[in-house]
This record gives structure tokens, sequence and C-alpha cells, in this order.
């Protein structure tokens, strides 16, 4: 499809004017080079001065590795009109960080940079500055719920019946079940835009393999992971416990690696975009101890693929695990992870999601396969400690559109 449009693209395109650098990073195989190919086309609908680059060359790389400058050497500057160059793959260069930092301070206004990085944890151990002024950081996840229909179906209607279920809290769809089919097969494949495509159950998994096979394979070499068969194994202890907390010691003894090796390799997962580390929610109740965070997948194909389990989701054991870890990468969308935590005290009372506005008002949010498992009850020391929060719950199985996980 090439005329599908990221919901990423719009901020892309309005941040075009500003000075600073825009850098596009996220995972592999996530669409960050289609972003850089429609803005290119942009630019030149507009008669920009425009130049595309890809560092994966090994001329262009190895020239501009011997001086920033040379960048000039490979695009053409014009007199009075802005230049507007896109780099693909800017993590390969040895020092991106010294690279961007030069050419903004030199020569921005007049040149503007827009590069891709192919994961965060690259930006992070290379950008040894923090170009704090100079850049702003855009993240592209794989395609959420909504991309998916357009992206799928090539039926916009379907994202804007969607829509309207999330818009309308009395609206009964008359496309409901329709969309519930297509949220089925999204739990169960997820978002990347090669997997969507891909039109067999078959296919879809062995799409999902392939993809997972080689960019793990290339973020384990990239990284420097040393026992890569521990690595695999933390993956798949970590796709089992999706919407658990995460306890390093334990994970250690059961690896049999040190706490520090467990910590690197979950900040390779996080910073490669596989994983996130949801934090606790702090109040002022002595019995809020937890400080281990929880796990999700940021997407939920890839988790699949790791446990090489495709059921449909009312055929799951861990149908709760998979739904709430849907509405993780839901409410990471809508909100961000800043302001997203989840609840627990010592003696086991839990709230999956709590999104804080400020320090005394919010929202709770449980996640249920069922809509009757939702007891009110369960939750008064929460709603009790915290009376500006409001408590809300999303099923799966439910006859009212409203609290509906399609809602969410």
């Amino acid at each position: 499809m090439p005329d599908f449009e990221r919901k990423l693209f719009a901020d892309l395109s309005n941040h075009l004017v500003e000075k600073e650098f825009t850098i596009i990073s996220g995972a592999r195989q996530t669409g960050k080079t289609t972003l850089l190919n429609q803005l290119t086309k942009l630019l030149r609908e507009k008669n920009e001065t425009v130049f595309y680059l890809t560092l994966e060359d090994p001329a262009i790389l190895s020239r501009l590795n011997q001086h920033p400058e040379n960048l000039f050497d490979f695009v053409i500057r014009t007199n009075g009109k802005r230049l507007f160059v896109l780099l693909d793959e800017v993590q390969y260069l040895d020092n991106p960080s010294n690279f961007l930092k030069l050419l903004y301070d030199k020569y921005s206004p007049d040149l503007k940079i827009i590069a891709t990085g192919s994961s965060a944890f690259y930006i992070d151990r290379k950008f040894k500055d923090s170009l704090a002024g100079r850049k702003r950081l855009f993240e592209l996840y794989p395609l959420d719920f909504s991309e998916y229909l357009t992206f799928r179906t090539k039926d916009k209607d379907l994202a804007l019946e969607l829509d309207r279920i999330r818009e309308k809290k009395r609206y009964l769809s008359p496309k409901r079940k329709e969309l519930e089919s297509h949220f089925i097969e999204y739990l169960t494949y997820g978002g990347y835009p090669a997997v969507v495509l891909a039109e067999s159950a078959e296919k879809k998994a062995e799409t999902l393999r392939e993809l997972m096979g080689s960019y793990l394979k290339r973020d384990i070499a990239e990284s420097n992971i040393q026992d890569q068969d521990k690595f695999y194994r933390l993956l798949l202890l970590l796709a089992h416990q999706s919407g658990s907390l995460v306890n390093v010691n334990e994970l250690s003894r059961t690896l049999k690696l040190s706490v520090t090796a467990v910590d690197n390799y979950l900040y390779v997962l996080r910073k490669c975009f596989h994983i996130h580390l949801l934090t606790p929610f702090h109040g002022n109740i002595r019995k809020e101890l937890t400080k281990m965070p929880k796990v999700y997948f940021q997407d939920l194909g890839f988790r699949n693929c790791i446990m090489n389990l495709y059921s449909p989701v009312n055929q799951r054991p861990d149908k709760g695990s998979l739904l709430e870890n849907y509405a993780f990468t839901r409410l990471r969308s809508l909100y961000g992870t800043d302001n997203l935590h989840f609840w627990r005290t010592a003696d086991g009372n839990e709230i999956d999601f709590i999104i804080s506005e400020n320090e005394s008002k919010g929202e709770a949010i449980e996640i249920k396969f069922e809509e009757e498992k939702f007891n009110p009850a369960r939750y008064a020391k929460f709603t009790d400690g915290y009376p500006g929060y409001s408590l809300g719950y999303r099923a799966f199985q439910s006859d009212n559109n409203s609290i509906s996980i399609l809602a969410l």
C-alpha cells in the first residue's frame, strides 16, 4: 500500500519546518525507511531541495566517517534554499552524535537532517552527546490496531468504525463482529507490516519466524551478547511471564547468569524495542513496597512467535496476559510511558494500569477476559487511598460496547 500513511507521518511532516534535526527510531522492519521515502516525496512535491542517502552503502558510510562535512560530497547546496538531507540507518556511523552536532551547529537552519536509527539501543550507546536542543526523537512502533485495519483490509471505513466505538459510549456498531475477527488475528500475529500483509496463517507465522530470527541475530551481534542461548532463554521466560513482575535475581538463578548480565540483556531487549519494563505507581501508602517492574512486549506477534503459540485468544491458557499486553500497547500509544504505571501492594492487591494526570488525579484500569470477573470491591484499598482516581475496566467478552476492550 504505497499510499498508506502511518499516524507518525503527520507529526514528522509538521516537524519538517522546525530547526531541530528529526531522528526516527524503532525496531527493525517497522517501516522507518518507508517513512523516509514518503517524506522525500512530500518535500519534492513542495519543490524543496532534498537528498536521500542510505548508510548501508559502504562508500557513503566510509566517506562520512572521515568527516561530517563530507556529506556535501553527496548533496548539492542551493543558495537561498534550505537543504533537506534524509539519512537512513544513521547508527552505522562511528560517531553519529558528533556528526549531527557539528552539522547542526555549523549549518542549521540552512541544513535540515531527517535520520533513522534501527533502535534506541544504538542511539543511546553511540549518541555520546545528548544533542539537547538540536534534535527531536520520534519512536516508530509496529502497526497499532487501527493502522492494522487500514493496512490489512484497505478499508478505511473499518478504522473509522473503530473510532466510533472508542468515541461513543453507547454506540452499537453493526461491524463489531467483523472488527472482533480482525482483532483476534491482530492479537495472534501482531503489527509488523510484512506479517500483516501475509495472507495465510501459515505464511504469517513463517514471516514472523524469519523476521525474529534475522533481526534478533543482528541485535545480538551488534550489542556483543556473549551467550546467545541464554539470551534466547531469557526472552522465552519473559514471553511466558508477560504482565508479571520481573525479578532479576530470580532470572539470574534460573539462567545461571550474573545479575549484571541479566540486566544487560534486559537493557538490550528494551533498547531494541522488543520489551518494555513498566514501573510501579508510587503513592503515599506504605504497603506499596514493590520496586520490580512488569514486562510487556512491544508486539504481540513477536511474543507469540517466541512461544510458538498461535491459537485464537479464547483458546489460550495465557489469554489474560495476552489481552493485558495488548492493553499496554494501546495505552502506550495514547499516553506514552512516563505517566503509565501499575499498582501493587505487598499483600497482593493489584491494578493492571494506572494513568497519572498529576499527583492526585488519574485513571485506574483493569483488563479482564470476561466482564463478570470484574469486582469493584476488590480494589477498595486503591479507591480509598486515591479518591481522585477513577476506576474502570475493559473486557474481551462483553455485551456492553463501552467496556469492550475495543473501546480502549
